[in-house]
């Protein structure tokens, strides 16, 4: 297994109640392999536990990368959660440690 931090370079954070993952590939060889394996299926049953409603990928191959939005990920958002992360800030690093299939050789 691969871990997605060696492909890629994560950040996250807040949309009221709404949580957004930027995921930037390393490079253009890891952009084509998570255009195959990052699903938002794959990133959807990873966070289940945070209970979003879905979850839209956004594209930016130019960039090598992609956005991804969990809608009503974070229990009500900054100011109505309860929960330690209310902004979503720590999502980024966790979707660091998802794991993806080794690479075809």
């Amino acid at each position: 297994m691969t871990k997605l931090a060696e492909l890629a370079d994560a950040r996250s954070g807040d949309k009221g109640n709404h949580a957004n993952i930027g995921v930037v590939a390393r490079s253009e060889e890891c952009y084509r392999r998570l255009e195959q394996e990052l699903t938002c299926e794959q990133v959807a049953s990873y966070f289940s536990g945070l209970g979003a409603s879905r979850v839209v990928r956004y594209e930016l191959p130019k960039l090598w990368a992609f956005n991804f939005v969990l809608y009503d990920a974070l229990a009500g958002g900054a100011s109505e959660s309860l929960r330690i992360d209310t902004q979503g800030k720590l999502l980024g690093t966790a979707i660091l440690e998802l794991e993806l299939p080794e690479a075809p050789r």
